[in-house]
């Protein structure tokens, strides 16, 4: 792997800034930034039967942006980052 660049997408660095910042986002923009996040990396919500009512609040938000590609789910999560980091 000499010589090898390896670039640091928009995507990352919003997900690194989101990691370091969560506690202080508010819950209904978690759960929007969680939609996109599982949309954009092709996965699905796996209900969690020890807490019914937060798997049906992940499962709706999900199902509100399944229409949208994994390139756009991407955009969009990057997109509500830049707008969470310009409340700081």
């Amino acid at each position: 792997m000499n010589g090898v660049i390896v670039k640091t997408t928009d995507f990352e660095i919003a997900v690194d800034w989101l990691t370091e910042n969560f506690m202080t986002i508010p819950k209904g923009d978690l759960l929007r930034l969680y939609a996109f996040y599982k949309v954009a990396n092709g996965m699905s919500h796996e209900p969690n039967n020890r807490q019914p009512i937060v798997s049906a609040f992940k499962f709706n938000a999900i199902m509100q942006v399944t229409h949208l590609s994994s390139d756009t789910a991407r955009k969009e999560y990057v997109a509500f980052v830049n707008k969470l980091k310009q409340k700081d």
